[in-house]
């Protein structure tokens, strides 16, 4: 059985049936790991989430900032953007089924046996595997729960920076959010900063990618994330980003996972001009 972790799609579905044909998918004995945006600025946002769907056992994915995003456009809480492609499912038949299938996705994945731990974006420095479970059972709680339309409306926002253990409520939420799903950068006391999306050295001065923190607490995991399509190429040890800018004329990458780590790249046609999100 072969496991491939894929990087973000955003509805790039033809490149993701090409990579899957690249790979010889086999769905009768491998598995796919996604790293979560399946959907939104490609043009096949529909498309992509049916198939991850219909994947069933076969496919794990975690939620990402875009995935959260439809949910909050599901809600009535859209914050329109002229990028995004979200209304063929928005306006699709299944749309009920499709929404509740995604708010019950993880945020962060697992698997002892193979060693690897899978989330859209990072974790703060702060959190061990232990905590980081803990804190995405909570934030997993309210999207699958009577709550979430509550949430929702206060999900946007980049406070509070910093994690402590004293924080409650909507700002806890928010700050397990963020991390799961849109951190990049943070500095030394693992205050994040969430407005720089370039490559490393673009960023304020103190700040650094998270995953180079010398006392960040998950150091001893192999940590598998998209999210970052800027970061370019890392050596950092048990680190695997995996977000090759399919959507901006890059790549999409499926590494795999049940062997040495082997990345197997698909070159893709730009849908989109880079640009801020």
């Amino acid at each position: 059985m072969a496991v491939y972790a894929i990087g973000d799609i955003q509805g790039c579905f033809d490149e993701l049936q090409a990579l899957l044909a690249k790979i010889s998918f086999d769905p009768d004995n491998d598995r796919l790991w996604f790293t979560g945006d399946l959907v939104n600025r490609g043009p096949k946002s529909l498309e992509t989430l049916r198939f991850v769907r219909d994947l069933g056992p076969v496919a794990v994915t975690v939620l990402g900032n875009h995935d959260l995003h439809l949910l909050a456009s599901a809600y009535g809480y859209r914050l329109d953007h002229a990028k995004d492609t979200l209304q063929s499912i928005l306006e699709a038949p299944d749309r009920e089924a499709l929404i509740d299938w995604l708010r019950r996705q993880p945020l962060l994945h697992h698997d002892a046996a193979l060693g690897f731990t899978m989330v859209h974006a990072g974790l703060p420095p702060q959190w061990d595997l232990s905590l980081a479970r803990r804190c995405a059972g909570e934030a997993e709680n309210v999207l699958r729960g009577d709550r979430l339309g509550e949430f929702l409306g206060h999900m946007y926002g980049n406070r509070p920076l910093q994690w402590s253990a004293d924080l409650d409520g909507h700002d806890r939420l928010r700050f397990i959010i963020n991390c799961f799903t849109r951190m990049r950068f943070c500095d030394d006391q693992g205050r994040l900063e969430l407005k720089s999306k370039g490559p490393p050295g673009t960023q304020p001065a103190s700040y650094y990618p998270w995953f180079e923190i010398p006392w960040r607490a998950s150091r001893d995991l192999n940590l598998i994330f998209g999210h970052w399509s800027t970061l370019g190429p890392c050596s950092q040890p048990g680190i695997y980003p995996v977000d090759s800018a399919c959507l901006w004329g890059g790549q999409l990458t499926a590494l795999r996972i049940d062997t040495a780590p082997e990345r197997i790249d698909l070159p893709c046609t730009a849908w989109q001009t880079p640009g801020k999100e």
